[in-house]
């Protein structure tokens, strides 16, 4: 049976990231969610109505990363019944017909039979399994090829390896994804997870399914792990004790999500041929949608599935714009910014890479951050980074284009990086395409989508209600002043051996 969203409702979607957890309530409306279309007389509006956010910690050391999934469960509590109290206040009282969970792409964790955490969340880019990822991914090749996936040293298989090899699962006990475990909390079942988050634990893309040969190869039992179904699948319903704890109403749906890049791409209505989004948080995440996979010999493009069919393809760098937050905290952005704008182009080369180890444009365990013949001084260093970031995000879409995607736009950026117009312009002139930035670009808002939309109708949901806020056009003149300094950058990427091709 077609699924049809309520227009008369409200949709709860929550985003887990690195940082913190966001909520967003979202209207789909019986009235088109362009801005510039006229909507009938009486119909109701789509688009944003509330958010929230709780901030998140974690536990770093060497090549460890975690984080507590109790604070997971705090913060869904927090932002849930921080939107709904909003609302509520505002004499908004539609009801709640849906709620659906991003979360961070390679989180894993074991939950207890009794659906408890036993281990912590074991983060994305922990580093502890990455010895057995060349056996993990010597099992898969074939498997894994069909859609044009490499498997990372930084993906979650090896981590699922490394829990089951240390006796961390107990009887009855699962290994679950971040995204898995909330959902847990939210129904009180042993949800499925959905495809996208499954993707780096293994997952056949093109059959659905656990590749149950390459599993018995690496000893790992599926039944270990949660169902596989669709993002936007239905999981379940909001049991009780979730109710009383966040404030969504007993027996609300709840949908499959998919990962935060997903999510945010959803966000950004890049879910058409050529259309793309650009995630610009702590990492930097790349998604479009393609009709095939794109098939990356090196591994670093990558694809996820449509809930509408075809694929998502894109990838995830170490790049992000975390860096500025440590490196500039407590200073004027503004002031630092116009002071950077003033000096551009900034002379040198600056990979501004945090972390060892590069997943996208290129695949390099052995990368670091470096800096080469940028001058002194603050704003100096800070239009460094800037441009280092642009230029990592042109290259990664030259990547794509050279493989065989459409890539003539528009892309949509979300992220905290679009407060500062001066990059968003930056980063549009060097990628030489249409920009667009949502109302609301938060990847909380692609999973209400996700709470709203059934499969097959992801991209039409989305715009009905996702708004377009700014838009940005490339000037080629401008960006032609970075020919010269961009080709330095990849230059000195390829005289450490980390791009190739």
């Amino acid at each position: 049976m077609l699924h049809r969203p309520d227009p008369d409702a409200l949709y709860l979607g929550i985003d887990l990231g690195t940082q913190g957890v966001r909520a967003a309530l979202v209207a789909i409306g019986d009235a088109p969610a362009d801005p510039g279309t006229a909507a009938r007389p009486g119909s109701t509006a789509a688009g944003t109505v509330a958010t929230a956010t709780h901030p998140l910690r974690s536990r770093r050391e060497g090549d460890r990363h975690e984080q507590d999934p109790d604070d997971w469960w705090t913060a869904v509590r927090a932002v849930s019944r921080q939107v709904i109290a909003s609302v509520r206040e505002s004499g908004d009282h539609r009801p709640i017909a849906g709620v659906s969970v991003d979360a961070t792409s390679g989180t894993v964790l074991v939950e207890g039979p009794d659906l408890r955490p036993v281990t912590p969340g074991i983060m994305y880019d922990d580093g502890r399994a990455g010895d057995l990822a060349p056996t993990a991914a010597a099992a898969g090749a074939d498997v894994w090829a069909r859609a044009g996936i490499t498997l990372q040293r930084s993906w979650a298989l090896p981590r699922v390896m490394w829990l089951l090899a240390a006796g961390l699962v107990p009887t009855g006990g699962r290994v679950v994804h971040q995204g898995d475990h909330i959902n847990s909390r939210l129904t009180g079942l042993a949800t499925p997870t959905d495809i996208n988050q499954a993707l780096k634990t293994g997952a056949d893309l093109v059959d659905i399914a656990w590749p149950t040969a390459v599993f018995d190869a690496l000893g790992i039992d599926p039944a270990v792990l949660p169902g596989l179904v669709l993002p936007s699948a239905p999981i379940g319903t909001v049991g009780d004790r979730a109710a009383e704890e966040t404030g969504i109403p007993a027996g609300t749906p709840v949908r499959a999500g998919t990962t935060d890049g997903c999510a945010a791409q959803i966000a950004g209505g890049a879910l058409r041929p050529g259309t793309w989004s650009s995630a610009l948080g702590t990492t930097l995440v790349i998604k479009g949608t393609s009709s095939a996979p794109l098939v990356d010999p090196t591994g670093a493009v990558y694809a996820h599935r449509s809930p509408d069919g075809g694929w998502l393809p894109g990838g995830a760098s170490n790049i992000g714009a975390g860096i500025v937050g440590r490196e500039f905290a407590g200073v004027d952005l503004g002031r630092i910014t116009a002071e950077a704008a003033d000096l551009e182009v900034i002379p040198g080369v600056c990979y501004p890479l945090t972390t060892a180890g590069e997943r996208f444009p290129f695949a390099a365990a052995g990368a670091e951050g470096f800096s080469e013949g940028v001058p002194e001084g603050r704003a100096a260093r800070f239009g460094a980074i800037l441009q280092g970031i642009a230029f990592t995000e042109r290259l990664a879409y030259r990547r794509l284009a050279a493989l065989g995607a459409q890539v003539a736009g528009p892309v949509s950026f979300s992220g905290g990086s679009t407060a500062n117009e001066y990059w968003n312009q930056l980063r549009c002139d060097l990628l030489g395409v249409p920009v667009r930035i949502m109302e609301s670009s938060e990847a909380c808002v692609g999973a209400a989508v996700l709470a709203a939309a059934g499969p097959g109708e992801v991209a039409s949901t989305a715009e009905r209600m996702v708004r377009v806020g700014r838009t940005y056009h490339p000037d080629p003149v401008r960006a032609a002043r970075f020919d010269d300094s961009y080709d330095a950058f990849e230059a000195a990427l390829r005289t450490r051996g980390w791009l190739v091709g």
